[in-house]
């Protein structure tokens, strides 16, 4: 005896349910949607250093001025390399003798230094025309 036919099974075709599909579809997009990261990559932006090929042929060999502040025989002073400097005058005229402005200058301050010697060496690295003037403190 046969509980089933033929033409019965031939003619039943498997419907697959679409809702449950679309769910997972949206929720594949809304996912990725919000993982995506749409800032640009670091190795896609510019860099701030811009090189230009003739000055750097034509860079001279002088060292940036460096002006320290540090201990001295009764307080503290400025350095200018072997020079210890006792007022902001003298630092200012030192300064104005360097040929190479365009290069910077950077004022160290050793711990404990008075924050009136701090700016005016910065002061006086300004008045002598550098460029830039970087504040270094010393460890």
């Amino acid at each position: 005896m046969k509980l089933s036919s033929r033409k019965v099974q031939h003619e039943q075709k498997i419907a697959l349910s679409m809702t449950s599909m679309i769910d997972v579809v949206f929720l594949l997009l809304i996912f990725f949607m919000t993982t995506a990261s749409f800032v640009k990559t670091e190795r896609d932006l510019d860099s701030a250093i811009k090189v230009n090929e003739k000055s750097a042929a034509e860079a001279s060999d002088l060292e940036p001025a460096i002006v320290e502040i540090v201990p001295g025989g009764t307080g503290f002073v400025f350095r200018v390399g072997a020079r210890e400097l006792l007022s902001d005058d003298e630092l200012t005229n030192v300064l104005r003798a360097f040929p190479n402005k365009l290069d910077g200058a950077f004022v160290r301050v050793a711990n404990g230094a008075p924050f009136r010697m701090a700016a005016s060496a910065i002061q006086a690295c300004k008045d002598a025309d550098f460029i830039s003037v970087s504040y270094v403190p010393m460890d």
